[in-house]
Parts: structure tokens; sequence; C-alpha cells
């Protein structure tokens, strides 16, 4: 991009400050700030002077398929699966674009060690848990790898020191996270650094575009791979590529899945799957009103009881048919580090300015159907958000010894 196409761009959106002292910046900062530039998404930098944010529609409980059903249908729905990953038409989708700093981390936060007595890390737990669905089927799984442009490199040398933690490198590819330009409360893009605009990652939302803009979509299709299962870092627990869970998303003749637990509480801060307009769809729990946290059915359980727990299985060519579709933008008012007029790094006490992100949760509405598909919390969900208490390193490493694995 020139100079002057910039300034054509950046004068119809009111945001000409961008170039003030471009004249200055070196020859690379220059091409950096152009390419910044012509990479930025219009439609969300502008959102953020809307009024009105997008009200949910009419909201009813969803049903799943319970424990109790799975276990009576086990062997059928895990032959299924292994049949699904066998024909190659399984692939695997971790999201770790995160740090380790709320776990007092420098590093990836799939770098951090767990273990006790031998080094166990984040990463090699999950991969771990993938190679127990490997060896059954009998078949690798290709296994993309989400990463940001804070941790890429390091996580990419991590797993090469590692030696992949014995999974196949050719099996293994990596892609890093779209960013988003952020912009400060009156709506105007902010520099981070000179030639350089303040960005943060897109949300876990637009993985699915992320690989395709990565190039790893035309890999997934000269591979013959029909499903992904998208899972987040943080679960060491989490089964990856389940059979038994991919076999009952099939046999349901649904087009995604979700894995999910029964809420511990009422008050249990976690996302629940309900339906919105009779389409699929996931509630934050802060979404919830009072009614909804407290009701009960006539089982005398909560209506809205299925929390998920970012495992999802989705259908290649359903997330292709709604690939270009916008999906719902979550502004989230942070403190971002900016420089001033005369170039000096400011690093604010207070809110100054708007993040966007999109969220995975909220592609399950974009979906014509979606297989909920219950799991035992204790052998399936220890989430790492925390240093110490609930959902810590504590918690999970108290899990993954219940559950048979040496720390």
């Amino acid at each position: 991009m020139t100079k002057e196409k910039a300034r054509e761009i950046l004068t119809s959106h009111d945001q000409l400050q961008v170039l003030d002292r471009f004249d200055e910046l070196s020859d690379e900062e220059k091409e950096v700030l152009l390419s910044q530039i012509s990479e930025i998404d219009w439609d969300v930098v502008d959102s953020v002077c809307e009024e009105e944010p997008a009200k949910r529609g009419e909201i009813s409980p969803l049903s799943a398929v319970e424990i109790s059903e799975i276990d009576k249908r086990r062997e059928e729905f895990t032959e299924e699966g292994i049949r699904e990953i066998r024909a190659k038409k399984v692939g695997a989708v971790l999201l770790a674009g995160g740090m380790g700093t709320r776990l007092g981390h420098s590093g990836p936060k799939g770098s951090l060690n767990i273990g006790l007595t031998r080094k166990l890390y984040i990463f090699e737990c999950l991969i771990n848990n993938l190679l127990e669905v490997t060896d059954m089927a009998g078949e690798y799984i290709p296994l993309y790898i989400m990463t940001s442009e804070k941790n890429h490199d390091e996580t990419v040398r991590f797993f090469e020191e590692h030696n992949y933690f014995g999974y196949p490198p050719e099996e293994v590819s990596f892609f890093i996270q779209d960013m988003a330009a952020a912009v400060d409360l009156s709506g105007k893009l902010i520099l981070e650094a000179p030639g350089r605009l303040a960005t943060s990652p897109n949300g876990n939302g637009g993985w699915f575009k992320s690989l395709d803009s990565s190039g790893l979509l035309n890999d997934i299709h000269d591979r013959g791979v029909e499903w992904l299962n998208v899972f987040a870092v943080d679960n060491v627990l989490q089964r990856i590529c389940d059979p038994a869970f991919i076999g009952a998303t099939v046999l349901g003749g649904a087009e995604s899945g979700s894995k999910v637990v029964k809420k511990a509480s009422p008050e249990e801060k976690v996302g629940v799957l309900c339906l919105e307009d009779g389409k699929p769809s996931i509630v934050e729990y802060y979404e919830m009103t009072e009614e909804m946290r407290t009701s009960f059915d006539e089982r005398g359980e909560l209506k809205y009881r299925f929390g998920v727990i970012l495992n999802y299985l989705f259908r290649v060519d359903a997330l292709e048919r709604h690939m270009n579709e916008s999906m719902m933008l979550h502004v989230v008012k942070k403190k971002i580090p900016y420089i001033d007029g005369d170039w000096k790094l400011i690093s604010p006490e207070e809110p100054n300015g708007y993040k966007f992100e999109t969220l995975i949760l909220d592609m399950i509405h974009m979906m014509d159907s979606n297989l909920a598909y219950e799991v035992v919390r204790e052998r399936e969900f220890a989430p790492v958000k925390n240093l110490t208490g609930v959902d810590s390193v504590d918690t999970a490493r108290e899990l993954l010894e219940k559950n048979g694995v040496t720390l």
C-alpha cells in the first residue's frame, strides 16, 4: 500500500492522525504501518460508535446426550468415531495464543510445568491425551496449533526442543491468530510505537478465518478432513478427538457438537448451551437472568444446566458456509499503552480504549444444529486459569492425580 492510498482510506474513516510524523519514520517502520493499515477491518473499528449492542433472541433450554445414554451407546458411538478417524476425516485445532502471565509464568501458557516430581508441561498433557486416541485408532490425526504474534516463535521452538512430545512433526502445523486494531475511547486508532498501531488478538472466534488466511485450509482440503475438534490449551484433562463424541455427533446428524458438564451450582460462572430463536446457542453466565439461573425442570434439575468447556466439533463445510458472515463483536474496555505526540510511551492507570474480539461460543449459533454431549467433570474438566484457588494449577494437579497421571 502507498502512503497516498493509506491517506485516502484513513481520511474516509476520520483517522488521518495515524499518519502524523509519517515522514520521520524509517523505511521499515513505514512499511509496517502501511501494511497494518491495509489489513484493518473497518467494520470492526467503526463499530465502537454503534449505540446499541446486539440484542439476544428468545432463549429456551436445550437438551443434551447425557452420560446415562452415552454409557448405553458408548460402543456404538466409539466405533463410529474410530471409523471417521481411520478414514482420515478428523483434525484437531489447539487454541494456544495465550501467555502464562496470570500463572506467574513468562512463556506461552502451554509451556508451564505442572509436574511435582518430574517435568510435565500443559502441552505435554494435551499431546498425551491425543496420543491415547491415535493409539486406539491406529491413525494419527493432523494437529493445527493457533499461536499469537506474542508467543508464536517460542511455542514452535518449545515443541521442537521437546520433540513434539512424541507426536509426528509432519502432523503438526502452526498458524498465527489474526490481530485487530485497538482504538481510544473516542474511537481513534492508537499507536503503540512509532510506525506501529496498537493491536490485540481478535478473540478465539477468529480461529477459522486465521487458519484460512494462513493457507492451512488448503491442507485440510488436501487431507480430506471433514471434522475439526477445537479445544483450548488450559484444560489438561480434556479428551481430544474423543471417538465417542465424534461418533455421537455424526450419528446424531448434527453439523457441530459441544462437550458439556452439568453446572456445579446455579452460581457457577460458565456459559450454558441453550436454544436462541430455535437455534443452538450459548449464553454467558453474566447474561443469564436470575430466573434462568434458578429455574428447575420436572426432574428437579436446573433447566439451564449444561455448561460448555470449550471443546467443540465442527463440520468443515459448515464452517466454510458461514466463514464470511459477520460474527457478534465483543468490545472490551482496556488499559492500552500508547505513544503521545512526542513519541513518549504512556502506560495508562485507567482503561483508555477498546479492544475487539469474537468468541468461539458465538460460532455455535451460526450452526444449524449442535449436539450437546455430557462428560464427567472430574474426568474431563481441569482448567488451569489461576495460580491458586478455583480452576488453578493446584486443582488441576489434584484431578490429574485422581485420573492416574503421575506428577
